[in-house]
This record gives C-alpha cells, structure tokens and sequence, in this order.
C-alpha cells in the first residue's frame, strides 16, 4: 500500500478497442481513492477518441508519437509522474519508464524483464484466472493500495463516459424515435470468432421492417469481406460500413437502441455507454464471455452451448455460428420503442 498520496499516475494500455475500454474502470477507482490526482493514459493513435470519452482520463499519452521521439526519456520526465501502471506490457515502454526514472512502476511478474523494470510487481497469471478481464486490470492497483477484489458489476460504474461529441447532422438524422434503432457489426478484424454473415443476414431479415432500422457498421476494410453478402436492399437496412470516423461511431452507438456483435470493440463501446449490447461468443478458453464479456448494465452474453465439449478441450469449434438468430431476435424484440 502506498504511504503518500499519489499526485500523477499513467495507466498504459497501447493495444485495442475493446482491451482499452475493460482498462478504463483504473482511472474511475483511483479518481475515487485519490480525488485530487491526475490520470493520464498511455494508448495508441487508434484508441484515442475512446480514451478521451472517459471523464476520469486528464491527459492522454499517444504512443505512436512518443515511441518514436528521440528525447522520449525527457517527455516523459516532463509529466511528473509519481506512479507509472504497465496493464499491456510493452518492453520498449518499460525501459522508457525506468529511464525516465519514474518513481514507482508497477508491471506484472510475468514478464521477466519486469523484473529490471519494475520496482513494484503484482503476481497473478491472465492465462489461467477465471476472472473477468477488467477484474485481472484491478489487480495492478494493488501497490496503490486499492483492494483488488471488486465484484465485476460494480466495475460498470467507473468508465465515466460521459464526454461523448456530438454528431453531425447528417449522421442524427437517421435515427428515428419512431424505431427500435439497432447497430449491427458483424465482421471483428480477425480478433475474435465470428456469428457469421449467414446468421446476421437471417436476422436482418426476420426483424420486422415497420419496428427495426437496422444499421451495419465496420471498416473499409471490411467492406470487401462483406460484399453483398447482406440484405443491403431492405428499406430499414443501412449501411455505415467505412463511413464513421470513431468519433462519430461512439457518438451514433450512444443514440441508438441496442448493438449485435462478436467479441469486438464495439460491443465494449456500447456495454460502457450504456446501450442493450448484446455480444455473441464461444466458451472457449480464454476468448469465452467469463474472461471478456461486455461490461455495463443492459449488457447481455450469448453462447450455443455453456458446457460445449470441444471448447473445454479448446480445439477449434464452431459453436458460435449455431446460436439461434431467434435467440438474438427475442432481446431485441423487447427494446422499447
């Protein structure tokens, strides 16, 4: 436990969406233990707009720029920072630290040159917990004296996404009051098993026309892998895909009514802001919704088969591709108008 009150952390997370956001709770707790404290994060150009939706966040740290400055140890001397919390491991990032001689840096002790690097190293294994990816995160708040034990759905209070921008016009005015306004992602660039195009155009088309719009999101680059594959051709159905900066997609998820997506950034975005996400998995260790659900209260985890034998032996499977397009229909279907 710390014996002074810490007056500059930095929390780094440089990898993804979804990986950022289960990291974001840190700043809520410790802007609750140490009120008075600045939280900066550490984070890649991709994950930014993210970052900055948190009221908890103070500064941001963009990686991609710093990483590649030539007085990197004298940026980040300059932030005064008394704690420094590697959650995503990175050596480069941790010889910085040490270089820049920051106080107090915390890292796990699975790496071994933590072991060089870190002065205050918390032990516990991710490959083989049962916890919740944003539990595991806590852990490393131990040093700061904050008790690791959270229950997961208390965690849901601590993103603060509350600085959402606001959207331009052409993107508000196609949510309708009059609709049950749903978001669905099907593609997850390959970080996660996927439900399938077949099932995401059987649920486009077995949801009423006169009480869904549908909206389908992804990357440009995904706009290759989905082709025509879906019913872009329905009235209520419209396509997004490689059209919203992520900016403007945290802002259109926040006004819509619910999100259907794999293990993806987006479904953690609308998990946080508040939204009905309803998130499609497989049980396999450690992809399986213990270990990553979406977290936030109208958030709801779907899987074929909780006991699922070929997942327990983690080979690969299938399974996610046979929840039922009725089981996602029966959540969206009692979305109020």
């Amino acid at each position: 436990m710390t014996d002074f009150l810490p007056k500059r952390i930095v929390i780094s997370r440089t990898d993804s969406i979804g990986d950022v956001i289960l990291t974001l709770p840190l700043a809520g707790i410790l802007k609750e233990k140490y009120p008075n404290s600045k939280i900066i994060f550490l984070g890649s150009s991709y994950t930014e707009s993210i970052v900055r939706v948190s009221i908890y966040i103070d500064e941001f740290i963009n990686w991609d720029e710093l990483k590649n400055d030539a007085r990197a140890v004298e940026t980040l001397k300059g932030y005064k920072a008394d704690f420094f919390i590697h959650v995503f491991p990175n050596k480069k990032i941790a010889n910085l630290v040490l270089k820049a001689k920051i106080p107090n840096r915390i890292g796990t002790a699975g790496r071994i040159y933590h072991f060089f690097t870190c002065n205050k190293k918390v032990y516990f294994s991710r490959k083989k917990s049962n916890l919740h990816e944003s539990q595991l995160n806590v852990k490393l708040l131990t040093p700061l004296g904050v008790k690791n034990n959270i229950p997961l759905v208390e965690l849901e209070k601590y993103f603060g996404f509350t600085r959402v921008k606001k959207m331009p016009l052409w993107l508000s005015d196609q949510v309708l009051k009059s609709k049950i306004n749903v978001i669905l992602h099907p593609k997850s660039k390959g970080s996660a098993l996927e439900w399938g195009l077949k099932n995401f155009s059987q649920l486009i088309n077995q949801l009423p026309e006169d009480k869904f719009k549908i909206f389908i999101t992804g990357t440009k680059d995904e706009a290759k892998l989905i082709g025509e594959s879906l019913p872009f051709d329905k009235r209520n159905v419209i396509s997004l895909i490689g059209k919203l900066s992520l900016d403007e997609l945290i802002s259109f998820i926040s006004a819509c009514d619910g999100l259907v997506a794999a293990s993806t950034g987006p479904l953690h975005i609308a998990a946080a802001l508040g939204i009905k996400a309803i998130g499609l998995f497989s049980t396999r260790k450690p992809i399986h919704p213990g270990r990553w659900a979406p977290l936030g209260v109208r958030s709801q985890s779907l899987v074929f088969d909780q006991h699922c034998v070929k997942c327990r032996k983690r080979e690969n499977c299938d399974c996610i591709n046979k929840i039922s397009v009725e089981s996602v229909i029966k959540i969206l279907r009692v979305l109020p108008l």
